[in-house]
Formats: structure tokens, sequence, C-alpha cells
């Protein structure tokens, strides 16, 4: 609920910028929806990291899968202007660290056996805290985010999902729609609503369309063949959309600058 809420806020400031490219103050406001959801992040895998020292395995499993909605919220920036720690904390299918190591032995046979990959996912999540308040967030590298985790969505995590072990790979992909949806809503949408109105309503529905093929019950229930088609009906979207917005065609593999 605080997400909708703040989401609605960055919407306000999207409107004043509408004749122009996401101001300054958009993308400031922005910062605040990823500094709560790294912030949540961060203490779930604080909670994640106290339960192992307790061996809480239950609680741990609980607080491993909570720290994922603000991390999945997040890849819009992650991957793009923190690659280092995105890996980090990430990396997929490597299953020896960060998020992944531990859900191999959480949810597998060894859960007592990942108290040390919980120290450093800790550490590298308060690291990523930190950088978030700070760091430079441009509307092109945000932009590209939005295409790159729409090709992610799409592409690689419809075929069984990235949280096999855990089960949870249907809500990563949820919360990886929800980030989507707020990060375009707020920073661009709009100033593209200005721009052309046509193209806006399109790029509108295939969001809608892609949060609503994963509103199912459980993974096996997606339609994979109709989320891949929606997936690319939004990037073919947003590459219309980026001369309307000010910005370059979107980048779905370099870094942002």
């Amino acid at each position: 609920m605080r997400l909708t809420a703040l989401c609605f806020a960055l919407w306000v400031v999207a409107v004043a910028a509408a004749h122009g490219e996401p101001s300054d103050a958009a993308v400031e406001e922005y910062r605040l929806a990823m500094i709560e959801n790294i912030g949540q992040a961060l203490s779930g895998a604080r909670d994640l990291r106290d339960a192992l020292n307790r061996q809480d395995f239950i609680n741990a499993r609980k607080a491993w899968i909570g720290a994922r909605v603000g991390w999945e919220r997040s890849e819009v920036f992650t991957s793009g202007f923190v690659p280092d720690l995105d890996e980090a904390i990430d990396a997929w299918p490597d299953a020896n660290a960060g998020f992944h190591g531990i859900e191999a032995k959480l949810f597998g046979a060894d859960p007592a056996d990942a108290g040390d990959q919980a120290d450093a996912l800790v550490a590298h999540l308060a690291e990523l805290d930190a950088r978030i308040r700070t760091m430079q967030l441009t509307p092109q590298g945000l932009f590209n985010g939005i295409v790159r985790l729409a090709y992610e969505v799409g592409d690689s995590k419809v075929d069984g999902g990235e949280s096999r072990v855990s089960g949870t790979s249907l809500d990563d992909m949820r919360n990886n729609a929800d980030g989507i949806d707020c990060a375009y809503r707020d920073l661009f949408a709009v100033k593209l609503e200005a721009a052309d109105k046509i193209l806006a309503d399109r790029v509108e529905d295939d969001v809608k369309w892609l949060k609503a093929l994963l509103a199912v019950n459980e993974l096996r229930s997606v339609d994979a063949d109709s989320l891949r088609k929606a997936s690319e009906a939004l990037i073919v979207g947003l590459q219309a959309a980026a001369p309307e917005l000010g910005l370059s065609a979107p980048a779905l593999e370099e870094a942002a600058k």
C-alpha cells in the first residue's frame, strides 16, 4: 500500500513535467521509491540473517521471500546503474552466492549452512542502500531499465521462473511488473500522453496486459506464449516512444550512463 501511495505522488510530479524530459524533481521523487524498495530488501535480509542465527528456518524462509519483493521491484535500475552489486546480490542462474545461493540451501537440504551467504547479502544490500541515496539516476538509464526488465520477464523468467527452489518465481515476475509499471507511469507516461496519446494508450494497455497475464494462481497457469507477446509488444511500444520522450532508443545490454 505504501508503494502505491508513493507511486501516486510520483505521478503528480510527472504531471508538472508533462511538456519536457522527466524533470530532476521527478527523478528524485522516483529515487524515494527505490530507497523504500531497497530498504525493504535490506530489512528482510537482516531478518533472514537473524532467523538463521537462531536456526529458525521457517521464519528465515519467510524473511527471504519478503526481501525479494523490494529487490524485484528495483530491477528497473539495478542492472544498469549498479551492475557489480546486481551480480553479487542476484546472479542467476548462479546458485553459489546472493539470493539464489541462499535459496538453494534454505529451501533445500542444508538450511543451516547459509549463514555466511546471508551475512554477505546484508552487506551488499547495505552498500546499495547507501549508494542509491546519492548516485546519479538518469531518465535514459531508467528507460533502458524498464525495457530490459520487460524483456527479461517475457524471455528468461517465463520458462520455469527464476526462483524455482523456493517456488516464488511467479511473485518475482509480478514484482518486476509492478516495478515496470511504477517507473513508466511516474517518469514517462504523462510526457508521452502529451506527445502522442495513441501511443501512450498502447503502452499503457501493454503494461496492463503484462500484469494481467501474471494474475494467476500458480506459475504453470501463466500463458507463456501470450506473456512473450505482451513483453515484445511493450518493448516495441517503448522503442517507438523514445523519440517522443526526447530519449535515445532503449539499450537492452549496456550499463546505464
